[in-house]
């Protein structure tokens, strides 16, 4: 094949990835694809939502342009110029676009007892694995801590609901446990002018392990775990380095902390799966898929460094809020970070796509499809 016609192959893959991810979300194929239930925990990276819905918090996304490419350009929450992660991943697994937020579904009692059968999402935005992680900089957020006792009382409606406690069994051991989360315990004390330390990074394993043997203790089997994207080549870490007298290229810290904190969760997964026979995972090298789009701009991202709406050096220094005019992009779909933290819509299908049928290269030991179709 001539250069060219593989540049264009590549584009045109991209294009037919995020067309075929869209037309699920819209619900053109999920209704094919068999309905996994999901559970979805983390951070912005997921959130739907969640933090619409509480008081005191600055981590929001409510408000244009957020939301610009979202049917009906609405700003829903989501950190995203439309679908995100969480959205990408359950339109894949059979469903519209991601289940509802648990605190959503808290105050719309009448949809709660059926809607969680199918999976809820906790995620919120600046939140972390550890529990101040993000209070600081936002006020009010959900840790992960609670975001999994907030799991427990859905599991006890579940059990509740279905009357039977094996076949509540079956639905938790079989539904699909997601977490993207870690990338603000690694970027707070970046932002708040502290180190990344040796102690961080064992604090940080231990927490996550006990999150996790939670969830297993209360029926949780298979797991899908997205580590820490390379967070020091956002547009804010860019743009970080160009106000401290640097180039204005990647961080190298955050990087370095983020690939040590990723080989300590592959550590920590090959031990609790020795320990736990019947536990299953999938562990996703965000870094290493981010690494790749970096450095191969064919697949379709022509603008690997700038965000696509924000201010300031590659638009990484301020938000996207229509009322403080930021710069907006035309071509959205050639921007991998829409703004200054966060990857775009069609960044995001392409990681899905990943996750849900990638090989060893990006994630290990299996993909996500794979995961959810085994049978515990």
């Amino acid at each position: 094949m001539a250069k060219g016609e593989g540049v264009f192959a590549c584009c045109f893959l991209l294009l037919l990835i995020v067309c075929i991810v869209a037309t699920n979300l819209r619900g053109g194929g999920a209704a094919e694809a068999a309905q996994v239930t999901v559970f979805i925990f983390g951070d912005s990276t997921v959130d739907v939502g969640t933090n619409n819905l509480l008081n005191g918090t600055s981590a929001l996304a409510n408000f244009p342009y957020y939301g610009i490419d979202f049917p009906g350009s609405i700003p829903t929450g989501r950190f995203s110029n439309g679908f995100n992660l969480a959205d990408q991943l359950a339109g894949l697994f059979g469903h519209d676009k991601s289940p509802q937020p648990y605190l959503y579904l808290v105050k719309n009692e009448s949809l709660f007892r059926e809607e969680i059968l199918k999976g809820v999402n906790f995620a919120s935005g600046g939140s972390g694995i550890l529990e101040h992680t993000g209070k600081k900089l936002w006020g009010r957020i959900v840790p992960l801590k609670e975001q999994i006792q907030q799991f427990e009382a859905v599991r006890g409606n579940i059990s509740s609901d279905l009357n039977d406690p094996k076949e509540a069994a079956k639905l938790l051991s079989n539904a699909l446990y997601i977490f993207s989360v870690g990338s603000n315990d690694i970027l707070d004390p970046i932002r708040l002018g502290t180190n990344l330390t040796d102690k961080l990074l064992c604090d940080l394993r231990s927490s996550y392990r006990q999150h996790l043997e939670n969830l297993y203790n209360m029926g949780a089997r298979k797991f899908g775990i997205i580590a820490a994207a390379p967070i020091g080549c956002c547009p804010f870490s860019r743009a970080l380095n160009k106000s401290m007298g640097g180039a204005g290229g990647c961080l190298r810290e955050p990087n370095d902390f983020a690939r040590a904190f990723y080989k300590a969760i592959d550590t920590l997964l090959c031990t609790m799966s020795s320990e736990f026979p019947d536990m299953k995972y999938s562990l996703a090298n965000s870094y290493k898929m981010t690494q790749y789009v970096l450095k191969h701009p064919y697949l379709g991202f022509n603008e690997t460094k700038k965000a696509c709406c924000g201010s300031g050096y590659d638009n990484g220094e301020g938000g996207c809020n229509k009322t403080q005019n930021p710069n907006l992009c035309k071509n959205r779909n050639k921007y991998l970070f829409w703004d200054l933290y966060h990857p775009s819509q069609a960044a995001t299908a392409l990681s899905a796509i990943t996750l849900y049928n990638g090989n060893l290269d990006f994630i290990k030991p299996m993909n996500f499809s794979l995961l959810a179709q085994l049978q515990l």
